[in-house]
């Protein structure tokens, strides 16, 4: 593992340097998107806006997930580049997504519908981050084959693990396919927006709800973890979205 990469003086963080990657890719996903669309928004200013705003807000959230270990030492946890999460990322992005959305004049739901397919990508390569410099977010003990170990990452371990974060990066690619495919068939009006987002809520809850089941992280409500439970509020609320959408949709049934 290479938790950091040193170039003379300067130490980068091999984490921050994917998650750069992946806002990279986010970037080219938004305006492929915005241009076959046929809108004329700044690509860059919604990747920078959201990219920033769902960096905040997964520290926060990861933060008060333990707030009196926060409480007890704030400035040193605040600043420190270890510890994100992923739901704390999508209620900051989703923020910043209605903000930009105001600002460009355009329907909320189809700013979400845009930023989509390139969340999901971008969060793929973000994973892979995790793996290279070994941060903990690997799975349980494993006799699998792909079984790895992180003698040298940031949270070591010897044992052979599951490698979640490849998991993670390889559904996020198909999700991210298939918001994308999903979102080809919107061009022109034939389907209403919101529906690639609601499938984003769907799908993303879905991959991250099943691979808690082999992470290791605490176990909190009805023995689920944090994650699990922010997943299952994903999907209810991607559900009930295209359920919302359906019926705009329905034909109408004439006598």
């Amino acid at each position: 593992m290479y938790p950091f990469i040193h170039i003379g003086p300067v130490t980068l963080g091999t984490y921050g340097i994917m998650v750069a990657s992946g806002l990279i890719c986010a970037f080219f996903l938004v305006r492929a998107d915005l241009r076959r669309r046929g809108f004329g928004a700044d690509a860059e200013n919604i990747i920078g806006t959201t990219g920033l705003a769902g960096l905040v807000g997964a520290r926060l959230y990861h933060l008060l997930e333990a707030p009196s270990e926060f409480f007890a030492h704030p400035l040193p946890l605040l600043f420190s580049t270890m510890g994100f999460a992923w739901f704390g990322a999508v209620i900051g992005g989703f923020l910043a997504l209605v903000y930009l959305a105001r600002h460009y004049r355009m329907s909320v739901l189809l700013m979400l519908d845009i930023a989509s397919p390139a969340a999901a990508i971008g969060y793929g390569i973000g994973r892979i981050g995790c793996l290279i410099s070994g941060d903990g977010d690997y799975g349980t003990p494993t006799s699998l084959p792909w079984g790895m170990s992180f003698p040298n990452g940031l949270v070591p371990t010897t044992e052979r693990v599951h490698p979640t974060p490849i998991y993670e990066f390889l559904a996020a690619m198909v999700i991210g396919y298939i918001l994308w495919r999903i979102g080809a068939r919107a061009i022109g009006g034939l389907r209403p927006a919101g529906e690639v987002f609601a499938f984003y809520l769907i799908l993303t809850g879905v991959a991250r709800f099943l691979v808690e089941f082999i992470r290791i992280n605490p176990r909190s409500f009805f023995g689920m973890s944090n994650a699990q439970t922010a997943s299952v509020a994903s999907m209810l609320a991607g559900i009930l979205l295209f359920t919302l959408l359906l019926r705009r949709i329905r034909p109408q049934t004439v006598i």
